[in-house]
């Protein structure tokens, strides 16, 4: 069975070591054994259970809601509906920054194409651009 000290997880997930005690001392990183002088043994199933941790903190769940969630997993059969409510909340939310994010992100090409307009026209002899001209404009990238 493959083992793994804190610093191994630590760099495999991009995490602070404080971050992985953390999550241990919360009690969503579970059953974590010790070598004879007290350091952390990491094993597959925890690397599979920070995958999730980190997936779901990503999408914004919190450490109680990932606690509920765990709770749940752990006797799942008979919380099925509350996962299934928990996952859908997620996916809702998950969907609105997804929406969110596309906005920005159109604001963000407008505001590029029209700087380097202006930049063209400072280098050239055409007139400045304005940015009303710009505002509402759909591009598909910043080229």
């Amino acid at each position: 069975m493959q083992q793994y000290s804190i610093r191994e997880i630590s760099d495999m997930f991009h995490l602070p070591v404080s971050t992985i005690r953390y999550y241990e001392e919360s009690g969503i990183l579970t059953n974590i054994g010790r070598t004879a002088s007290g350091q952390r043994i990491f094993t597959e199933g925890h690397v599979s259970r920070l995958r999730t941790i980190c997936c779901f903190k990503h999408t914004g769940m919190t450490i109680t809601q990932l606690k509920l969630f765990f709770s749940y997993e752990s006797e799942e059969f008979e919380h099925l509906n509350d996962i299934l409510a928990l996952l859908q909340e997620r996916k809702k939310s998950v969907a609105e920054q997804i929406k969110q994010l596309q906005g920005d992100y159109a604001h963000v090409l407008r505001k590029l194409h029209y700087y380097k307009d202006i930049k063209k026209s400072l280098l050239g002899s055409q007139p400045l651009p304005q940015w009303k001209d710009y505002q509402y404009k759909v591009y598909s990238s910043d080229e």
